[in-house]
């Protein structure tokens, strides 16, 4: 196939295209940047130069292809305030490509997020798909949940369409994600913290076996198909924490959730917040077997606390 994918060149892209290459298929980058571009070209790809505000460019490129995997997302406008103007923006253009390919039966992916269920439950892939009236006030994040099943409504307009619902943390070798911010917040505050008993999870998954997962969707999952790429279904926040403590040589501690605000800033949110996850059907469905280590395994590697910026 010939594949056009947004956001080629970032964390998840920069894994999915060596896989999408590797199985014989034809990639088309989409390059923002003199940056994207020399990587996209280093890593065998067709460099297609644009962002996703220039719709019309994102039309064409999507009519000119087999299939799509939309990864791009406004990271910089998000993390400095705007969530909601960079939520729109990604809506704007995930309706933009799925008109492109309406009628077509192609291929559509989007990455979007495990859904938050009640704590102590484990999300799967049939959660998350009622409107909560409670998230209304949240904006960006319920936009961006819209705009998932959005994309799964497209099967009736004869797209292959699938969302790729993706674990808080992809981890691996460059992680710059959670993780390493709780490992860089460890430095700073000079202990390895956690909020309350520490039992709030994360699932987890390789950046490599999630790369994996988006391959196998493209080539064959059936239309309107809600996918789960989690590996690790729960990882106590506590016991991320004293991986960290141990390797940074810092005492691990509770930190009362009234103070976790003040310790861990943006992150205290994320941390406080239940997110187990199974991919049981995912797996059943498409035959996914991730690989790589764990997320505990992968933290005791070295390369999350070889640079001190971390």
């Amino acid at each position: 196939m010939r594949v056009f994918v947004t956001g080629a060149s970032g964390w998840i892209g920069s894994a999915v295209v060596p896989q999408l290459i590797g199985a014989g298929h034809q990639v088309v980058g989409l390059a923002r940047s003199d940056t994207s571009a020399a990587a996209l070209s280093a890593a065998r790809a067709e460099v297609h130069r644009g962002d996703l505000d220039d719709l019309d460019n994102l039309r064409s490129a999507a009519a000119g292809s087999d299939g799509v995997i939309h990864l791009a997302f406004k990271h910089d406008m998000a993390f400095s305030g705007d969530f909601q103007g960079a939520a729109d923006a990604d809506r704007r253009a995930v309706e933009t490509l799925g008109e492109a390919l309406a009628g077509s039966d192609r291929p559509f992916l989007i990455a979007s997020g495990t859904p938050g269920v009640a704590p102590g439950r484990v999300a799967t892939e049939r959660d998350g798909h009622d409107p909560d009236p409670a998230l209304a006030a949240l904006g960006g994040p319920q936009t961006r949940m819209a705009t998932a099943e959005l994309v799964l409504s497209l099967a009736s307009r004869s797209v292959r369409s699938s969302v790729v619902r993706l674990p808080p943390t992809n981890h691996g070798d460059g992680d710059n994600g959670f993780v390493a911010s709780m490992v860089g917040i460890a430095r700073d505050k000079g202990v390895s913290g956690y909020i309350g008993d520490g039992s709030t999870r994360w699932s987890a998954v390789h950046r490599l076996d999630s790369a994996h997962l988006f391959r196998l969707a493209l080539e064959n999952a059936p239309a309107g198909s809600t996918l789960h790429g989690v590996a690790d279904e729960g990882v106590p926040i506590r016991d991320i924490a004293e991986v960290i403590g141990r390797h940074l040589n810092l005492p691990v501690v509770s930190i009362a959730p009234e103070d976790a605000g003040e310790h861990f800033s943006w992150l205290a949110g994320f941390l406080a917040t239940d997110r187990a996850a199974s991919s049981a059907l995912t797996r059943e469905l498409l035959g996914w077997n991730p690989t790589h280590p764990g997320l505990i395994p992968d933290l005791d590697q070295v390369h999350y606390f070889d640079h001190p910026s971390a």
